[in-house]
């Protein structure tokens, strides 16, 4: 279902166009898009939805995108590496969650909750800390391409921690909560 065509102005002007800027772009005339924001007709479905569908594409991609807000030092464990060097660098950087690496490739995540909670259900805190974390992680964190937009990066991080930005297979760079949060405070 389409939006309202009293959207079409706003959301032109949101983009930064012209009434004859979007008509070139959307393939239709000038006067009719003079004609739709002025209430004074109702251009069919087809040309409807070619006008949004050209706002939207530009509202995509005017929207930040990972590469604006990725933080490009990832640092990470190796699975294979004990708890205690994932707690010490977790109080070392400040960060609450890591990506686990095999290598060149992420496996999983490790958390201040993944370690706290084998504390809380009983695990001796010097045994943990000689635990491999291979033992400890939890899932990976989400992969997602540099040009990802934050409307997605926003709901991802909904549901993880931090999400690893990846481009030709390589990590280029992390985003968490607290990297979100400084766009609104910028």
């Amino acid at each position: 279902m389409l939006p309202k065509l009293e959207e079409i102005s706003k959301r032109r002007r949101v983009v930064g166009l012209s009434q004859k800027q979007l008509a070139r772009l959307a393939g239709v005339s000038q006067s009719l898009i003079a004609k739709v924001e002025a209430g004074k007709t109702e251009p069919s479905y087809l040309r409807t939805k070619s006008i949004f569908d050209t706002l939207e594409k530009l509202q995509r991609e005017k929207e930040l995108q990972a590469k604006d807000l990725l933080q490009p030092r990832v640092i990470g464990v190796s699975e294979g590496d004990a708890v205690s060097k994932a707690a010490a660098i977790m109080n070392e950087t400040g960060f609450s969650q890591l990506p686990v690496f095999d290598g060149r490739h992420i496996v999983g995540s490790i958390a201040e909750k993944a370690i706290m909670d084998r504390i809380v259900s009983g695990m001796s805190p010097r045994e943990l800390s000689s635990m491999p974390v291979a033992k400890v992680m939890t899932e990976a964190f989400p992969q997602i391409d540099e040009k990802t937009p934050l409307s997605l990066i926003s709901a991802l991080l909904q549901y993880h921690s931090a999400v690893l930005v990846m481009k030709r297979g390589q990590v280029i760079g992390i985003i968490t909560k607290a990297d979100l949060l400084k766009v609104f405070s910028d």
